[in-house]
């Protein structure tokens, strides 16, 4: 959530940045922002006027009591009567313009970087670089929803079947390759320096609310109504609200967290050729790193966290690109976004795997997560997190790539976990 003093302060800033999402009517909601602000100021100022008179006059009253002045003293109580209703009315006024501003700050996404492009969709996005080399498959290759079938490792019919479409069973050498990957992740990121959390995989509106996904994406996450719980979209929910309502010390900071969880996505309406098989599921697995950061350290961090996930996929041996994603294709909540995409040669075209962001005080203004520097004052942290990695499409993209016609190789890197070379 943007901060008011972020808007005042930087009107012409915030606007531009805003318009670069391509955020609709952006100056008349800044200046309806600016307004409820002024509101909410101007009636806290007059009721603390009235207040500071109805003071005064409770003061006067007992000394015109003494003085045997009692109509001038009836007169007194009148009026701090008057003034009652007049800070009750004030005070509704007060909260009204609190709550509709607060309301209104939560339909405004963040302000992209500096850096981050212009654009309106992904094709506006900007590569920022490449590394791999394309593998050469054999004439008969495949895409990895028949590889599967082939070897019979995964089974879509069957998830439909115990719950519906989106929801896979993975079997034998497929199930024994999540779990590898799983422990690959987390191993790397303990080498790595972040503290391993295992968080609930439901969470209440206040997290939901926390990191953003509220009340801009409820309609993609799966509500448990009897007891108004949400199924996580990703780790970094839970994770990021493990720190709200607190304050840390600048010692503390950076905080560097990793957690594994099953994620939840409704995904309406994205169904499609493009999303067949693994690139597209309702329920899938993913290694999730979190970091909250001194402010002047967060961009610094943004770059470790990219240049880390694409460590993990060099070492899986897949190529790779890294997108800056441009102002019409970021997320609601981030500042800036680099997106690691893996090239499937099967089926030919990149697949999205990880996004690194930062979120700069957007998180944190709503958490309160803050932190006390050596000077005593309190300042909001920066929070980022990244996907470190989401298991399918990584899934596909080995299937697919490494495939022979005697089976499919596996990366050298994951063998020790597998307890096994090729499928």
């Amino acid at each position: 959530m943007l901060l008011v003093n972020q808007i005042r302060e930087n009107y012409i800033g915030v606007l531009e940045g805003l318009q670069k999402r391509n955020f609709p009517n952006a100056e008349t909601v800044l200046k309806q922002a600016l307004e409820l602000d002024d509101l909410r100021k101007s009636t806290q100022t007059q009721r603390d006027q009235i207040q500071a008179e109805s003071n005064s006059i409770s003061k006067q009253i007992g000394m015109l009591m003494k003085e045997g002045k009692k109509e001038e003293a009836e007169q007194a109580k009148n009026r701090t009567a008057e003034i009652k209703v007049q800070i009750k009315e004030l005070e509704e006024q007060n909260s009204t313009a609190e709550e509709e501003l607060k309301a209104l700050l939560y339909t405004i996404p963040n302000v992209p970087h500096s850096s981050v492009p212009a654009g309106k969709s992904a094709e506006d996005n900007e590569v920022v670089l490449e590394h791999g080399t394309i593998p050469e498959l054999h004439a008969d290759k495949q895409p990895h929803w028949e590889l599967i079938k082939k070897y019979d490792i995964i089974d879509f019919d069957l998830g439909v079947k115990i719950t519906g479409a989106g929801f896979p069973v993975y079997k034998g050498k497929g199930a024994r390759l999540q779990r590898a990957l799983i422990n690959f992740f987390l191993d790397e990121a303990l080498a790595a320096g972040f503290t391993e959390v295992q968080p609930p995989i439901l969470v209440n509106e206040d997290s939901g609310y926390g990191t953003g996904q509220l009340p801009d994406k409820e309609g993609q996450m799966y509500f448990a109504t009897a007891d108004n719980l949400y199924l996580i979209p990703t780790a970094e929910v839970p994770i990021t609200n493990l720190y709200r309502d607190v304050i840390l010390s600048e010692e503390d900071l950076p905080i560097r967290n990793v957690g594994y969880t099953p994620c939840f996505r409704r995904e309406a309406g994205s169904w499609g050729a493009h999303v067949r098989g693994l690139n597209r599921l309702h329920q899938f697995d993913k290694v999730e790193i979190v970091q909250i950061t001194h402010p002047d350290k967060s961009y610094e961090a943004l770059e470790s966290m990219s240049a880390y996930v694409q460590s993990l996929l060099q070492k899986l041996e897949l190529p790779y690109r890294v997108l800056r994603l441009c102002g019409g294709d970021m997320g609601f909540t981030s500042a800036l976004t680099y997106d690691m995409e893996v090239f499937s040669a099967a089926q030919e075209r990149w697949l999205e795997v990880s996004s690194v962001s930062n979120f700069e005080t957007y998180q944190t203004n709503r958490l309160k997560l803050r932190f006390k520097g050596s000077d005593k004052k309190t300042q909001l942290a920066h929070s980022l997190n990244g996907s470190a990695l989401a298991l399918p499409r990584i899934v596909a993209a080995i299937l697919e790539n490494n495939q022979t016609p005697d089976g499919i190789k596996m990366p050298k890197v994951l063998q020790p976990y597998l307890g096994f070379d090729k499928i």
